[in-house]
């Protein structure tokens, strides 16, 4: 089976990308995993640092495995690590990525931290894909009445910042501003995404790019992102939401029922549908 290096560099190379979704328990999971071996494409679980506290990582690496035993091509990544001392526990739990999030630090010392880490995984002996962001859009994961402050056209990422900022860390991925957000926006329009930014930062950088925060935003956006030079899209808040919903269906459906799998099983069957959709759009299929 390929690694995740080579999954990511195989989609950029076609113009396609890997879906990337957050997980809290092993329900969701259950709905990525088998999504993707419906669909027979590829797909990231992510656990961010405050996941973890709750689904630890090593729980996630040992379900990660078993599914791959059976074909299923699911890879694991330690998302929106915030210090060194995390980084180097999550790769040392068998993460197969980790996303450095210095975004809120200023741009020497995010560059900084995160050549550290780089560092690190090199010398770890395990082939770990490294992720660096750069440009603040947000940290929520929920919806949200308005913009977060600091989110705006005049702090998307420039490509003079974007290349001196890869190549002061030998990073793997890079994660721009490019008009997304953390979380989702109720009651309003999302921001646009702006793809020729990042088909700019592509070509100036020339590594895969990632797209955090693309929850709500149109299929038209995130595709046009996706052929200038995003090769992994992540997904959060619509997922959780799908769950919720999941859940209050089936306890309206069947307000007496008590057995968990039963009231579970119709809401990792809406997540599994939603996941499946989602990883053949981001693959054009």
């Amino acid at each position: 089976m390929r690694t995740l290096r080579e999954t990511i560099d195989e989609y950029k190379a076609a113009g396609r990308a890997i879906g990337h979704f957050n997980i809290s328990d092993s329900n969701q999971l259950k709905a990525i995993a088998e999504a993707s071996r419906e669909t027979k494409l590829p797909a990231i679980i992510g656990l961010s640092e405050g996941e973890r506290t709750y689904f630890h990582t090593s729980h996630a690496r040992a379900l990660v495995d078993l599914y791959r035993d059976e074909g299923v091509e699911l890879f694991l990544n330690a998302d929106h690590t915030y210090s060194v001392e995390k980084v180097q526990r999550a790769i040392s739990a068998g993460v197969d990525s980790v996303v450095v999030d210095g975004a809120k630090l200023g741009f020497d010392e995010n560059l900084q931290m995160l050549a550290t880490c780089v560092k690190y995984a090199r010398a770890s002996g395990r082939d770990v894909v490294m992720e660096g962001e750069l440009g603040y859009i947000g940290q929520s994961s929920k919806p949200l009445s308005e913009l977060p402050e600091g989110v705006s056209i005049e702090n998307l990422t420039t490509v003079e910042d974007a290349k001196k900022f890869v190549e002061g860390t030998g990073i793997d991925c890079f994660a721009p501003a490019v008009g997304n957000v953390h979380g989702m926006l109720i009651n309003a329009t999302e921001p646009r995404l702006h793809p020729d930014r990042v088909k700019e930062i592509s070509q100036a950088v020339n590594l895969p790019l990632v797209l955090h925060g693309a929850s709500g935003n149109t299929d038209e956006d995130i595709v046009a992102c996706i052929k200038a030079g995003v090769a992994i899209v992540h997904i959060n808040t619509e997922f959780r939401i799908a769950y919720r919903k999941g859940l209050e269906e089936s306890f309206k459906a069947n307000p007496d029922e008590v057995a968990p799998y039963k009231f579970l099983a119709p809401a990792v069957e809406k997540m599994q549908q939603y996941i499946a959709a989602r990883l053949k759009t981001f693959a054009f299929q």
